[in-house]
């Protein structure tokens, strides 16, 4: 799959280890920063998706997402693990939990322009599904940076792999290519955040760290086998 990913706030928490361990198969191993695991609330939105090869469809190719995710290892490949994504498209949503069998859910989504950054609003509407809200407003506050090896923002934005289990539950990997990320540091009000506590998960009541990208091409890979 080909997309690109626009005006997107990385919102992260730390937490102790013992809070995501149960909630990701025992076959990954919690990846920590400084003794601690991360959970990211990060929303988006996303342009050109498409097959790669093929031409976007418009009702199809541009959508709102947001997701929850933590971060983990197998043989010593870091990757993600998603708790959810939240998306406006349905197709998508449906699409993406056939073929990537990624906890994607349908919800009633908006990003608006503001002049410091972006309004954004999601509530799930996925039917049988936790109820799970964000709104608020964040935006980009200094200047473009590439994370230097070895620190937070590099442990917790370079990524390039997702995993998720296979239907007979099985591990499986997909391979994401894309170039270093152009972080910026980042201010945001949260008015509602719900996102987190919809996968059993509590943030603690501080500061999140924060970083924010205008944008980034991508090329993600079909799932194989981990």
């Amino acid at each position: 799959m080909v997309q690109s990913w626009h005006d997107l706030l990385f919102a992260h928490w730390a937490v102790p280890e013992a809070v995501v361990r149960p909630r990701i198969p025992p076959a990954l191993s919690v990846d920590t920063f400084d003794g601690r695991a991360w959970v990211g609330v990060i929303p988006f939105r996303l342009t050109g998706v498409r097959a790669r090869g093929l031409p976007p469809l418009p009702w199809l190719s541009a959508f709102p997402e947001v997701n929850v995710r933590t971060y983990v290892t197998a043989d010593g490949k870091p990757g993600i693990w998603f708790f959810s994504l939240d998306a406006a498209s349905a197709l998508v949503v449906r699409a993406a939990r056939r073929t990537y069998r990624l906890p994607y859910y349908h919800a009633r989504m908006s990003i608006v322009p503001e002049a410091a950054g972006v309004r954004y609003a999601s509530r799930r509407t996925h039917r049988g599904a936790s109820p799970a809200e964000l709104l608020g407003a964040y935006g980009p506050t200094g200047a473009v940076s590439r994370a230097e090896p070895g620190s937070l923002a590099h442990f917790l934005t370079e990524r390039y792999c997702l995993y998720t289990t296979g239907p007979e539950g099985g591990l499986r990997r997909a391979e994401i290519h894309h170039a270093p990320w152009p972080l910026q540091p980042a201010a945001v009000t949260f008015e509602r955040n719900t996102m987190a506590a919809a996968a059993g998960i509590r943030l603690p009541d501080v500061a999140p760290v924060l970083h924010f990208a205008r944008r980034l091409d991508a090329l993600v890979w079909p799932l194989g086998r981990a």
